[in-house]
């Protein structure tokens, strides 16, 4: 016999997935601020006719930059909604198969 998660159940691992989802995000940033700046200091005091620094900066901000995108921006509200349609859509075959 197969045990269905309830609808508590689904709403808690959807809140917990996206916790998860914006505390890594937030980790990504947070190094972000704290290692570039230390680079770029380390780079002005050996070498600051070459700004060697920005290649880093640059590379990591586009991966911080994709990261917000799959947090909070494009693609989120399609994949809610095909989850939702999804799981009306089986509930639907339930309710005919009784």
């Amino acid at each position: 016999m197969e045990i269905l998660p309830n609808k508590e159940t689904i709403a808690y691992r959807k809140a917990s997935r996206r916790v998860k989802e914006l505390k890594e995000f937030y980790g990504n940033l947070t190094s972000y601020c704290v290692v570039i700046p230390f680079l770029a200091i380390l780079n002005l005091v050996t070498a600051p006719e070459y700004l060697w620094f920005l290649w880093p900066a640059l590379g990591w901000g586009v991966g911080i930059t994709f990261h917000a995108i799959s947090v909070f921006g494009i693609g989120k509200s399609w994949e809610e909604r095909k989850i939702k349609e999804l799981m009306e859509k089986e509930e639907k075959q339930k309710i005919k198969t009784f």
